[in-house]
């Protein structure tokens, strides 16, 4: 098999051959950041306890308090939210590993070996999709224990599950271009001053329509709303409409956020690892 790959390798156009090798120095990245985690299971265990610990603490203690839209169980209408705040918040995880690896010099090493130079950007982001998967499975399990149900069929809820890794994926650039812009960890993680309002100022917990007109208009066009409310409606969970544009069209909106998202970030990520100092 390996002396298949080698002739295939030979005969391989130069462009071939780049994109071979930026794949496979990709994934010894992802493969280097998932051994990271092997070795730190108390990390693990705060970045996949977390969600866990906020679903019980907003079902269970302000649930009682709370009314969905239309009335019924209020952790049916929580729960697509705290799916989406947890691919949210994760990108402060991204972050805070891009610049303890930069602060580290762990990626003035990776620079300096022969290495496809998209390799340390794309294999962050593919090592974070993996993790945000598992939080997401995790997240839905307990979801499950505590009586949440989606009632979209399987290709829906599929769907809903694909918009929340989408989230995720555009995210991702955002969290590797932030951190390697800020020059420490403690620097990265003062960050949650600008997620915290992000995620609260949404559909994520209450309708936009509960809030006061000019605080739920920004609240409807944030774009965690626009996914949380496009999961809602394919996980057949209650939905906060109010009849706006932004809310009418969330299943579009919930794909062209991350897609501008993206064609912003990728770009900056990718640009400022380029201009790291050697």
């Amino acid at each position: 098999m390996s002396v298949d790959l080698k002739v295939d390798l030979t005969v391989a156009s130069g462009s071939e051959r780049r994109l071979y090798w930026a794949m496979a120095d990709s994934w010894n990245v992802v493969r280097r950041g998932l051994t990271h985690y092997r070795r730190n299971p108390s990390y693990i265990a705060w970045q996949l306890g977390f969600p866990i610990v906020s679903v019980l603490l907003y079902g269970y203690v302000f649930g009682g308090a709370m009314k969905p839209p239309g009335g019924g169980n209020y952790r049916d209408f929580l729960m697509p939210g705290m799916f989406v705040m947890t691919m949210a918040f994760g990108f402060m995880n991204t972050a805070i590993s891009t610049v303890t690896d930069a602060s580290k010099g762990v990626i003035d090493r990776f620079r300096s070996m022969p290495m496809a130079p998209s390799a340390v950007v794309a294999g962050r982001g593919g090592n974070d999709l993996i993790v945000a998967a598992a939080e997401l499975s995790i997240l839905a399990a307990t979801a499950l224990a505590m009586g949440w149900r989606s009632d979209g069929g399987v290709l829906a809820t599929l769907g809903a599950f694909g918009l929340l890794l989408l989230l995720r994926f555009c995210l991702i650039w955002a969290g590797v271009w932030l951190g390697l812009l800020v020059p420490s960890p403690e620097a990265a993680g003062g960050l949650y001053a600008v997620v915290f309002p992000l995620t609260m100022i949404s559909s994520v917990f209450v309708p936009p329509s509960s809030m006061p007109d000019w605080l739920g208009t920004v609240a409807a066009w944030n774009p965690i709303s626009s996914t949380a409310a496009a999961t809602r409606e394919l996980f057949g969970n209650p939905v906060a409409g109010d009849g706006s544009w932004i809310q009418e069209h969330a299943l579009l909106m919930a794909v062209v956020w991350p897609l501008a998202l993206t064609a912003v970030f990728l770009p900056l990520a990718v640009g400022r690892f380029q201009r790291l100092s050697r």
